[in-house]
């Protein structure tokens, strides 16, 4: 009897393992579709609906959509294709591939954050942001969203041994940068920088949900990370208001200027 209630046991938890896993995968799939949907929602109207019609595509700064953007937006586009192609990879079970294709998201996400920064200095010299709003004070958005995705990156790859962390902490990374997409919903971008972040926020909250109805308690990287990015939020936006950044953002934007 021991001996059997011990294999039911096991049994048991294997069975448990193995359902937990199936619908990680079913999740973090389902996720990765909703991020790219509304990347593609909220760029259409100003770029992808254009490039696919041939008409020339704009942004919400009223500056040139220039050949830097477009590598810009190619670059970010290759990302929301990545992120399915692994989640995918994941649910088919084929792990090398999927460690193989890490190999090549983690330079991709190098040269995101190298020409995302580059960009965002690049408008802000020529005096672009959205709404009206100050450049100066515009640019601490796309800059800590650039230090916010590559320091989550970072991590996933340093912890990329420990699956259950690596994967929270790429979907930390895209939320992380997510907010340009969400700002560009329709009737989102006049409720401000706040709203953006918040409703990018929904994306690890649908994760905290998650981690309690089916382990019933968050994991750590939720708790930390999300928590982190949470608060992140008003300090970046007090920040980008005092004379120490405007000074700063004006000497960055300077180096972009010919």
């Amino acid at each position: 009897m021991p001996r059997h209630n011990a294999a039911m046991r096991n049994l048991d938890g294997h069975v448990h393992r193995t359902g937990t896993s199936q619908n990680d995968r079913v999740f973090y799939g389902s996720i990765a579709i909703a991020l790219a949907l509304t990347v593609f929602v909220g760029f259409g109207p100003t770029y992808y609906f254009r490039v696919i019609t041939g008409s020339p595509p704009f942004t919400l700064t009223g500056g040139t959509v220039t050949p830097l953007v477009h590598v810009h937006a190619a670059l970010f586009s290759l990302w929301v294709l990545l992120f399915i192609a692994q989640t995918t990879l994941v649910a088919q079970r084929r792990s090398g591939a999927h460690r193989r294709l890490g190999i090549a998201g983690g330079i991709l996400a190098v040269l995101m954050v190298v020409v995302g920064t580059v960009t965002a200095l690049t408008k802000a010299a020529r005096g672009e942001a959205p709404g009206g709003a100050d450049p100066r004070q515009f640019l601490m958005i796309p800059l800590s969203d650039m230090a916010s995705f590559g320091g989550f990156i970072a991590a996933a790859l340093l912890l990329r041994a420990n699956p259950e962390a690596h994967k929270r902490l790429m979907l930390l990374a895209y939320v992380s940068i997510v907010v340009a997409a969400v700002a560009r919903l329709p009737g989102v971008l006049p409720l401000g920088p706040l709203a953006f972040f918040g409703l990018a926020s929904l994306f690890i909250l649908a994760g905290v949900i998650y981690d309690g109805v089916s382990r019933g308690r968050v994991h750590p990287v939720y708790v930390w990370g999300g928590t982190l990015l949470a608060l992140s939020v008003p300090v970046r936006l007090c920040v980008s208001r005092t004379e120490p950044w405007a000074r700063f953002a004006q000497w960055a934007a300077a180096l972009m200027r010919p």
